[in-house]
């Protein structure tokens, strides 16, 4: 019997197209012997779906586990489903018409290829060593088998979680974090601000008088737009920052909002940052206590008439990983615990005035009438955030790719301010390194919309700062 050919011209020119780049690619590998394989966990791709595209030349193997546990997660709104999704989508056009057992061409430059792999055990079955059939020890067996499979190749298992990692290196295999998007050094990473010292008195004087000076006269080179300065004579000293837009370095002063004031030069520079109508992007990074988030919302409360609306979000991290369909009452009732924090801060500013105040009164009416919204960060994709103010709290349980979803959804005359501490991270696979907090602060530094401060005195109480201290 004639086998029939397509008649489709596309789908035989999409055909032609898929082979000639599976014989590059074979070629590749084959000139390549010492390419290393990848063996994907969950946890890489619903952190970021474009994973599999960061290897280089290396071949990247997919446990048939990992593709059932995605099965899972693709019915939702938050990031995490989106990202299971897009990959499925993505492996699609990949295989196109390749069985997914055979190695397909990533369409890399370098080359590179992908395959499924089942859950057979090839040698040592990690079911038995750890006395469970679980996913994970399934993903251990397929990182087996395929070490055993190609003896002459370093096979590397990545995972983001940190307990598999190590399940991994005691049965004798390879493993690793993606380190894609991840902060080299911590140590290094941008904190905003800097102090100068030995500065002539005159200089000193001038700022005070003018408002202003140059760059040169600090001995500045190249300085980072909106950079923070705590600038120091013999017996004066002045808070300042560089203004992109008039080259300058200029004067700061100490403001009191909604009856808040600034406790340290952190504190001052913040404030600024938030109020300052060229910056669109602000990040305040600090340990618990050093006021980023009530900071943020005197500074936002006080630019309300420039907005139409203030939006405070932060992300829900449930309790024991339990899903908040587990908790009673409608959506409201379930996010009031987690959103809770920010009300805290609000009452705060509420309390500073007596009821008979006009500001009480028109916070009061903004909270009624849906001026102030606090809202979980799940129900943001999709929207477009046009004349907003926009907090987002908790930002280092974010993944780089939650942040750079969140600020493409800012339209016309929006202001974002991301808070956190990356050192009290509540998700399982991210890290102060991992996080997108991080990876804000460190790729955006330097942009004339963009301010940063790290604040690292502790204003909350003595206790407060004995707790992070000790």
């Amino acid at each position: 019997m004639t086998k029939t050919k397509p008649t489709d011209p596309a789908q035989q020119k999409g055909q032609s197209k898929n082979q000639k780049a599976k014989r590059v690619s074979e070629k590749k590998a084959k000139n390549n012997p010492v390419s290393k394989i990848f063996v994907i966990d969950t946890s890489v791709i619903l952190y970021n779906h474009g994973a599999i595209l960061n290897f280089e030349d290396n071949d990247v193997a997919i446990p048939i586990t990992v593709l059932e546990e995605l099965d899972q997660f693709k019915k939702g709104n938050e990031i995490k489903n989106f990202e299971a999704r897009e990959f499925s989508r993505t492996l699609d056009k990949l295989s196109h018409t390749s069985p997914l057992q055979d190695w397909v061409p990533l369409g890399n430059p370098a080359g590179g290829r992908i395959k499924v792999i089942m859950n057979k055990p090839n040698g040592l079955d990690a079911r038995e060593v750890f006395g469970e059939d679980k996913p994970d020890h399934r993903i251990l067996n397929s990182a087996i088998s395929l070490s055993n499979e190609y003896p002459d190749r370093k096979v590397v298992l990545v995972s983001k979680d940190i307990n598999l990692r190590l399940k991994a290196k005691s049965l004798n295999l390879s493993s690793e974090d993606f380190e894609t998007g991840k902060i080299k050094n911590l140590d290094e990473l941008y904190t905003g601000k800097s102090t100068i010292t030995g500065v002539d008195n005159h200089v000193v004087e001038q700022l005070y008088s003018s408002g202003a000076c140059t760059p040169d006269e600090l001995n500045l080179t190249a300085p980072m737009a909106n950079q923070y300065y705590i600038i120091k004579s013999s017996s004066n000293s002045v808070l300042a920052f560089y203004n992109p837009n008039s080259q300058q370095v200029e004067r700061i002063e100490k403001r009191t909002i909604h009856k808040i004031t600034p406790r340290n030069a952190e504190q001052v520079f913040a404030l600024h940052a938030i109020l300052n109508p060229e910056v669109k992007l602000v990040t305040l990074q600090g340990v618990a206590g050093t006021g980023k988030t009530l900071l943020a919302l005197a500074g936002c409360l006080e630019q309300r008439k420039s907005f139409e609306q203030l939006f405070v979000a932060r992300p829900v991290i449930p309790l024991a990983n339990r899903d908040i369909g587990y908790l009673p009452g409608d959506v409201s009732s379930k996010l009031s615990p987690y959103m809770e924090p920010l009300y805290d801060n609000l009452k705060f500013i509420h309390s500073r005035y007596k009821e008979k105040d006009k500001e009480f009164k028109n916070i009061t009416e903004a909270l009624e009438n849906e001026k102030i919204v606090v809202s979980p960060l799940a129900y943001i994709r999709g929207r477009s955030l046009s004349n907003i103010i926009f907090i987002i709290d908790e930002a280092q349980n974010l993944t780089p790719h939650e942040v750079k979803t969140i600020i493409t959804r800012a339209g016309e005359n929006t202001k974002m301010i991301f808070t956190g501490d990356i050192f009290q991270i509540d998700t399982p696979y991210l890290d102060s390194q991992s996080n997108g907090f991080s990876y804000l602060i460190d790729r955006v530094k330097g942009s004339n919309q963009y301010a940063h401060v790290r604040l690292e005195k502790g204003e909350r109480s003595d206790l407060a700062n004995l707790a992070n201290n000790l």
